[in-house]
């Protein structure tokens, strides 16, 4: 998934936007736990003029927020993967519920670089919890860079 898929990114601030959230989900289905495998992130329009960072953060929510509601695309186009379950949310106008603690992930890139985050397993990847409106999100912020970010995704169910 990413944060192209849907909705509007966001300029980025000295607080933290949200591009990209998953999380459990109620309805026909059990509440089950999201798998963060892997994520990229950078920086998606004309550099500062003025060198600076891009932080990127995934935090564990407790409420979930305002964005786009986005459906995975399945990485099996030959239609052997199931249709995601999760609740997944992307380019937020209202941040997720984070407490300053909540931190699972962290780490900043130079404006000018893009980054890449894989977990060699699934024991060592962060997990969401399989709790009604919880979750994890993927945010960014910078000093001086106030512009879009793009992020993705890739995750298990």
């Amino acid at each position: 998934m990413n944060n192209q898929l849907a909705g509007t990114p966001q300029s980025l601030t000295t607080a933290y936007k949200s591009l990209l959230s998953l999380g459990a989900t109620t309805g026909a289905t059990t509440l089950r736990r999201v798998w963060l495998t892997e994520v990229e992130w950078g920086a998606t329009d004309i550099p500062n003029a003025t060198d600076c960072p891009i932080m990127m953060d995934i935090s564990r929510f407790t409420a979930a927020g305002t964005g786009t509601t986005i459906t995975p695309n399945p990485t099996d186009t030959g239609g052997g993967e199931a249709a995601a379950l999760g609740t997944y949310l992307a380019n937020f106008t209202a941040e997720p519920t984070i407490a300053q603690t909540a931190s699972v992930f962290f780490k900043a890139i130079n404006q000018r670089a893009s980054d890449k985050q894989w977990w060699r397993d699934k024991t060592s990847c962060p997990i969401s919890p399989a709790v009604t409106a919880n979750g994890l999100a993927m945010r960014v912020k910078s000093t001086n860079y106030a512009s879009t970010c793009g992020g993705q995704a890739q995750v298990e169910e």
